[in-house]
């Protein structure tokens, strides 16, 4: 059996268009899971190292403090994998969450995507004043966590 320390449940939005259902599990947890099982999942090292993933800053906490307990939740997360469904495919252009939701894995390297740095992340720096530049350097020396074979992202192309 496992704890309530052992999985995460996140609802976000992709880029603030995109509702998201994440789960997120401890390496314990995930090697508990059968390879067929592990195959669903993810590492958060490139989402968390690259700056890509941030905790929007709150207008009224003071920035020393924010920084601080991003980079805590970051030290957390990096260790964690992730299983991610997409509730609204809103890049189809429907008006409406239609259809089946769909399992999707995160970018593993800048290279599987290169625009969309350009086109969201850039914009969402702007919007929530973040720099992903500057969060890639806070965390250049974050420890990453031994990652285990078998992910998905390493077993499934990422379709453009």
């Amino acid at each position: 059996m496992f704890s309530s320390f052992d999985i995460q449940l996140c609802l976000n939005h992709i880029f603030l268009t995109a509702p998201v259902v994440k789960y997120m599990i401890t390496p314990i947890l995930y090697e508990s899971l059968e390879s067929s099982e592990r195959q669903l999942w993810h590492s958060h090292i490139f989402e968390v190292k690259s700056g890509m993933l941030i905790m929007p800053k709150h207008p009224a906490v003071q920035e020393n403090v924010w920084k601080a307990a991003e980079a805590t939740e970051m030290e957390k997360v990096i260790q964690l994998y992730g299983k991610t469904f997409h509730l609204w495919q809103v890049n189809c252009g429907d008006t409406l969450p239609l259809e089946t939701p769909k399992l999707m894995t995160s970018i593993m390297d800048l290279h599987q995507l290169p625009d969309f740095w350009d086109a969201k992340v850039i914009y969402r720096d702007r919007r929530f004043r973040s720099n992903y530049e500057q969060k890639k350097e806070d965390r250049k020396d974050m420890m990453e966590p031994k990652v285990h074979p078998g992910m998905f992202g390493e077993l499934f192309e990422i379709f453009m």
